[in-house]
């Protein structure tokens, strides 16, 4: 069988798997959206109100914490994923929650991994309003709390694009959750294929056990879903940058 040939039985054989609905697979795509979901709304309550604290507020050590904003921003994924493992296995410090390969454990990792890059985008879409809008708001009599509406109003367009990013990068992450989750699938097999339903194993650990093992089909059905997601994320933050 040629290269050309065992490419395209691998790709009809995954659009097959795609188009049936194969348990497996769905239950590998949910774990996903779950976990990096869940992550992206924790990590946006969290730096938005952040953002404007910085951007609004004087304080002590507020550019030590800029500083460790920017800094976040571009953490390795497998250093966080160690860290949050080295704090949750039982003889860890948080090994009292007992939450070692679990989805929780993955969602905390996410978490710590796209909150600095919610709040840095945020911080800019925040100093990119003009000034002259926030003066007009205190020459009119308005307080601060007026000020910081109307800079939500005029940045939420940048504010949106921050979160859909820390959504793309959650979807596409792979070291942090690989480590604190441990890729597990129940054990058996689902319409023929993989492990069992997923416990705490994401598209992108999924690609790199099946594509280990040989299942390259099962790998490009994943592939295929995974782009698609991410690719849609990219498409509506590109739209709201139009916008902005």
């Amino acid at each position: 069988m040629s290269s050309a040939d065992f490419l395209i039985q691998g790709v009809i054989k995954a659009l097959e798997l795609i188009f049936s609905l194969n348990p497996y697979i769905l239950s590998i795509t949910g774990v996903s959206i779950q976990v990096s979901g869940t992550a992206t709304i924790l990590a946006t309550l969290t730096a938005i109100p952040l953002a404007f604290a910085i951007s609004f507020m004087h304080f002590r050590g507020k550019q030590g914490l800029i500083t460790l904003v920017n800094t976040g921003m571009g953490l390795p994924p497998v250093f966080v994923g160690l860290f949050v493992f080295l704090m949750i296995v039982p003889v860890g410090p948080a090994g009292f929650l007992n939450i070692v390969y679990t989805r929780k454990a993955m969602i905390l990792a996410q978490y710590i991994l796209i909150t600095p890059l919610i709040t840095g985008i945020s911080l800019s879409a925040i100093k990119a309003v003009p000034r002259s809008i926030i003066e007009t708001v205190f020459t009119l009599g308005g307080t601060q709390k007026d000020a910081v509406i109307e800079t939500l109003k005029e940045a939420r367009f940048g504010i949106i694009t921050a979160v859909l990013a820390g959504l793309g990068r959650a979807l596409a992450e792979v070291g942090a959750i690989l480590i604190v989750g441990g890729n597990i699938a129940r054990t058996g097999s689902v319409g023929g294929i993989g492990e069992g339903l997923s416990e705490t194993r994401t598209l992108t650990t999924a690609i790199t056990s099946e594509t280990s093992k040989g299942d390259i089909s099962t790998s490009i059905a994943l592939g295929f879903i995974l782009i698609c997601l991410v690719l849609g994320v990219n498409i509506l933050a590109n739209f709201f940058q139009r916008r902005e």
